[in-house]
Parts: C-alpha cells; sequence; structure tokens
C-alpha cells in the first residue's frame, strides 16, 4: 500500500487499528454474511473475522422492482445460511440511507423510495439486519483490511453503474447531518450536461462511471466511427451491448479505441477527486467498484488530471490515488463486517 505523497518528498505511513477492531481469527468471530446490492447484481457471500469470503453467490438485480430485490436477498440469506452458521447479516445497498440505518430514502439506480428495508427484511428473515450504504461498507471493509488499513482519513469512491463515494474520519464513516454525506457522484461537474437518473444534468457519475464509459462506446459505434470496429466485434456488431465492462475488457487487452475511452474517464475521474480533496482534504483516495479492474490504464490519467486540477498545486501535500485491494467484493465484505461488529457491540461501528 503507498504511503501518504508530500510536496517536501517525505512520507507517512498508516498506523494500527484501534485493539477492538483488529481482524479476528475464525475461532473467535462468528461469520456474518453480507450482500451488496448495485444496479446490475446481488452478491452474497459468507464473511470471517479476517474478511476472508468463504462462500460467495450472485443474482442480477431484478429490474427496478423492490419486492423482487427483497425477493432475491431472503433467497440468497437462505441457501447460504443452509450452508455456514451465520451470526449477522448485513446490507450494503445503492442509495441515500436515514441515520438509524432502517430506511432506504432514495436510490437513484433503484426502486426504493422512503423504503423501510431494515424492518421489511427482518420480518422476513427472523434475525437482525443492519442496512448500509453499499460504499460505506466498501469504505469500511478497505478501512479495516485493504488498502486504507491503520489511515484516519481517507476518502473511498465506487465506480459501478454510479459513483458512491465514503469519507472515513478517525475509525468512522462520516454520515452528515442528515445520513446522505458521501454522494460524491452527485457533484454538478458539467452544468447543463449528460441527464443524470437522480434528475439532475451533468453529475459526475455521467462522465466517470461504468455507465459512462458504455455510453460513449456505444455513441462511438453508432457513428459507425472506424475506430470502433474492435468495440463492435466485441460486441457481435450490436451497439447496444457495449457496455462499460465490455470496453474495460478490452483496454486490458491492448485494443487502443477501448484504452482511450477508458483514459478519459480517468481524466474526468481525476477532475473530481481534485474538487473533493479541496473541500475535504483526505490523505488517501481509495477506487474500487467495478470499474476499478481497469487500473492503472484509468488511475494513471486520472492521477495527472488530479495533479493539473488540484488548487494549490505546488504548495500542498498531495493525497495518493490507489485501487481498492478488496476488489469488487468490498462493498460485501464491509456490510457482513459491520453487521458483526455491531452484534458485538466493538467500538468504532458506529
Amino acid at each position: 500500500m503507498p504511503a501518504a505523497r508530500t510536496t517536501a518528498g517525505t512520507t507517512t505511513g498508516p498506523g494500527p487499528l484501534p485493539p477492538a477492531l483488529e481482524p479476528q481469527p475464525p475461532a473467535l468471530a462468528p461469520l456474518a454474511l453480507g450482500i451488496d446490492i448495485g444496479g446490475t447484481k446481488v452478491a452474497a457471500g459468507v464473511v470471517d473475522g479476517k474478511g476472508a469470503i468463504l462462500e460467495e453467490i450472485r443474482r442480477e438485480t431484478p429490474g427496478r422492482d423492490a419486492r423482487a430485490v427483497e425477493a432475491v436477498i431472503v433467497e440468497l440469506v437462505r441457501e447460504l445460511g443452509s450452508r455456514h452458521d451465520i451470526a449477522s447479516v448485513g446490507i450494503g445497498a445503492a442509495g441515500w440511507m436515514d441515520l438509524a440505518g432502517a430506511k432506504v430514502v432514495f436510490s437513484p439506480h433503484l426502486a426504493w423510495r422512503d423504503e423501510p428495508l431494515r424492518d421489511t427484511l427482518e420480518a422476513l428473515l427472523q434475525r437482525p439486519v443492519v442496512i448500509t450504504n453499499d460504499a460505506d461498507a466498501a469504505a469500511w471493509a478497505e478501512w479495516r483490511f485493504g488498502a486504507g488499513r491503520g489511515h484516519d482519513r481517507l476518502l473511498m469512491l465506487t465506480l459501478g453503474t454510479g459513483i458512491g463515494g465514503a469519507l472515513m474520519i478517525d475509525g468512522r464513516v462520516e454520515r452528515g447531518s442528515f445520513g446522505m454525506a458521501g454522494e460524491f457522484g452527485h457533484q454538478i461537474i458539467m452544468p447543463g450536461g449528460h441527464r443524470c437518473e437522480c434528475g439532475n444534468r451533468g453529475c459526475w457519475e455521467q462522465y466517470a462511471s461504468g455507465n459512462a464509459l458504455g455510453r460513449e462506446g456505444r455513441e462511438l459505434a453508432r457513428k459507425h466511427s472506424p475506430m470502433a470496429a474492435g468495440l463492435l466485434a466485441a460486441a457481435n456488431g450490436r451497439p447496444k451491448d457495449i457496455t462499460g465492462s465490455v470496453v474495460t475488457e478490452l483496454a486490458l487487452d491492448g485494443e487502443a479505441t477501448a484504452q482511450e475511452l477508458v483514459a478519459e474517464v480517468g481524466d474526468w475521474l481525476g477532475l473530481g477527486i481534485a474538487n473533493l480533496a479541496a473541500a475535504l482534504d483526505p490523505a488517501l483516495f481509495i477506487i474500487g467498484g467495478g470499474l476499478s479492474a481497469a487500473g492503472d490504464l484509468m488511475l494513471e490519467p486520472a492521477r495527472r488530471a488530479f495533479s493539473r486540477n488540484l488548487t494549490g498545486r505546488g504548495y500542498r501535500q498531495e493525497a495518493v490515488i490507489t485501487v481498492a485491494q478488496l476488489g469488487p467484493s468490498a462493498g460485501l465484505i464491509g456490510a457482513a463486517d459491520l453487521a458483526r461488529v455491531r452484534r458485538l457491540g466493538l467500538a468504532g461501528a458506529s
């Protein structure tokens, strides 16, 4: 894990976790089940006290039907619960949560509007359930077990269907006054730009997410650009099948147009991170979610754009931008671990 970089060339390393939150061996820590609900998939996994996934299963997100999503959650919990002794269940979901962790106030990519999700699932599962924002869960996991271990201030970004975000301060997730903090993907970065599912135009996630990457690839193909030949070949000649995942895979395989599109997303990513550094000044930005699979093809352009747009550049300490160590599973691991530590009443779990 890289240490924080400073303009003077010195570094500061991470410190230890509080003793109560040090990873525990399996014999001392009950198993927890984590579920990560995204715009396209629902992933569930059994997680031990060291953050290791013992078994994981996935289902497609069933459209925008709230009851259907809940039915999938119940199915996954019952299936994994039949093979593992699970003490607690944590749900990480995309959207705004109330401070009590009982209700999904609004989810741009799902059907929940003032949805009492915790009570609904506890009634269906007949066991306690912890509900948290998916990016908050990912940040917690990276702080406990991954790239942010020991750092007292970090900012997590999850790049998938949209952009999720979370800010960790002194071992806790900062939720704001109303529980809505961390929705960094909905900062308006291009006034009058692309319409966002949140209702606004020009949100950051319309330019630096997996959806944005796929949209740019489809647009290029529909304009019959010769540059899109590789994209179309990968999608069997169907522009509608060019997704962010398809473009990312092509970029990793060396396809030039795909790499150019990924780099453009990286430019937008770095610009938004510079804005966040101006406002929040963390030492570390961790990039997770499915799009993080692009690695340095995206992060190097992001780092350059970040340095180019950073306010006070050349006269301030500059944060590190690194990829999440836990990959796309961070949200699942974090949701499970939050459920475990809250059940055990450990410090730092709020």
